[in-house]
């Protein structure tokens, strides 16, 4: 399983700090975008320059994926959307597979696998968000663990995340995904290097 910290910043002085104190810690990061429309809170809407000490996956919590797509697009391995706000998620899933990127889909605690079940052939992700949107720190939800299987039964080459609350308790939950996404607990440790080696211990 991979662990991927995510970085959240509200300029670029923020998110240098963020970098240096990932620094050895992990290889690839989890970029969270918020656009304050589709989720209300702001991050990483600056012009925005990357380490070049890390690869990047972008999760995009907005309503106008494509506009920040096309700007951005490129610096990113994997790009991941909502298809909640979006009007045509084939386009944007198009788009993305133009750049030659990955692409995922996110599912918030309340949007079903079904929603998504047409999407599934074209996808190479599904993240799976286990607390509401948003914010750090938010409390664990259970349930849209089962979504895992229910993907792998449709679409057994799409690769699965889970974000949110991850601990090494919550993890052991998480085990039968492909990667999964913590921000509170490594991002905004005192000790990043001793967070990770918990999780990776825990799973």
């Amino acid at each position: 399983m991979k662990i991927y910290p995510s970085v959240m910043a509200k300029n670029q002085k923020e998110l240098n700090l963020l970098f240096k104190k990932l620094s050895g810690v992990a290889k690839e990061l989890h970029f969270d975008v918020v656009d304050n429309e589709f989720i209300k809170k702001k991050s990483d809407w600056f012009a925005f320059r990357l380490s070049s000490k890390f690869k990047y996956n972008v999760h995009l919590m907005v309503e106008n994926p494509l506009s920040w797509i096309k700007k951005h697009g490129k610096k990113f391995a994997l790009i991941i959307f909502h298809p909640e706000p979006v009007k045509d998620v084939k386009k944007v899933i198009s788009v993305i597979k133009k750049l030659k990127k990955k692409v995922g889909l996110s599912l918030k605690p309340e949007t079903s696998v079904s929603s998504i079940k047409k999407y599934l052939p074209e996808l190479d992700y599904v993240l799976i968000l286990t607390v509401h949107p948003g914010r750090y720190g938010a409390k664990f939800l259970k349930e849209p663990l089962k979504k895992i299987n229910q993907i792998k039964k449709i679409n057994p080459k799409v690769k699965t995340i889970v974000d949110g609350g991850m601990s090494p308790e919550t993890i052991k939950l998480a085990k039968e995904a492909d990667a999964v996404v913590s921000g509170s607990f490594v991002s905004k440790a005192e000790n990043p290097k001793k967070a990770m080696r918990e999780l990776k211990e825990a799973c």
